[in-house]
């Protein structure tokens, strides 16, 4: 019994560091899902109806009591309907976030062919556009262009956007050493403050990132800048040392499985 009863007074003392700790750790991701998925919007909103409701009632606005109390399911639904598209990403990311990752680190070597194809069409200024899946699935995208599912490497990306093929103009799909699909269209970004100096691909880049966990990874053919987008972010002219430290975490690649693509090697006679 005195057993119990020490451990009851342990739970006690420590279930106030608990409730604090779970409390805040709740917090810190669903500000990270707000940030992520640029719903600052929505709180932005809340927070108004809120600072009226508290000012009509300190000041005794009966009035604007009245009217905020009748109106407040219509103010519910307009909400909804007004910020559906902020809503519907933030449960998108929610669905797709890993709250307790420690999982092992899985080995890719498939980076590789698309980084080396990305510096080569960036040094001709050819534009690009390549989609890294993850969880979302994308089907319904990827059925907009034409299905390959082919080998994956560097002279096959650069041989769809290095010359004025029917698939240039589109996005290429890759999920695990595979190019899964090509010419495919993406939707556009519905960001308003976004630089108008982007063009389409830049746009539709940052636009599939916001519906979904895919990375996007995008080549100016103005320019010749390498970017990457996600998590409703684009990341603007980046070295290929920076982007390959960035799939090394997002796409969970430990360096030591980087495989340079098979090239013929001349210092070997032929037998």
């Amino acid at each position: 019994m005195k057993t119990f009863e020490g451990l009851r007074t342990l739970y006690d003392f420590f279930r106030v560091f608990l409730d604090v700790g779970i409390l805040t750790f709740i917090l810190y991701k669903t500000y990270e899902l707000v940030v992520k998925t640029n719903s600052i919007q929505i709180i932005k909103a809340a927070v108004i109806v809120v600072v009226a409701y508290i000012v009509a009632m300190l000041l005794r606005l009966d009035t604007l009591l009245w009217i905020l109390n009748v109106m407040a399911p219509s103010f519910l639904i307009a909400f909804v309907i007004v910020f559906q598209p902020e809503i519907r990403k933030l449960f998108l990311k929610m669905g797709q976030s890993s709250w307790f990752a420690f999982g092992n680190r899985s080995k890719h070597t498939y980076v590789d062919s698309v980084l080396i194809a990305a510096e080569m069409l960036s040094k001709q200024r050819r534009g690009m556009l390549v989609v890294f899946l993850r969880h979302t699935k994308l089907d319904d995208i990827i059925a907009t262009g034409t299905k390959l599912n082919a080998d994956l490497s560097s002279s096959l990306i650069v041989t769809i956007f290095g010359m004025d093929t029917p698939l240039h103009d589109g996005a290429c799909f890759v999920q695990g050493g595979k190019l899964i699909a090509a010419g495919c269209f993406l939707p556009l970004s519905e960001q308003y403050d976004i630089k108008k100096t982007f063009g389409t691909r830049h746009r539709a880049a940052l636009g599939l990132s916001e519906i979904s966990d895919a990375i996007v990874l995008v080549v100016s053919e103005e320019t010749g800048a390498v970017s990457i987008a996600y998590e409703s972010q684009l990341h603007y002219d980046l070295t290929i040392s920076e982007l390959t430290k960035i799939l090394e975490t997002l796409l969970e690649i430990t360096p030591d499985a980087y495989q340079v693509e098979d090239t013929i090697d001349e210092s070997k006679q032929a037998v």
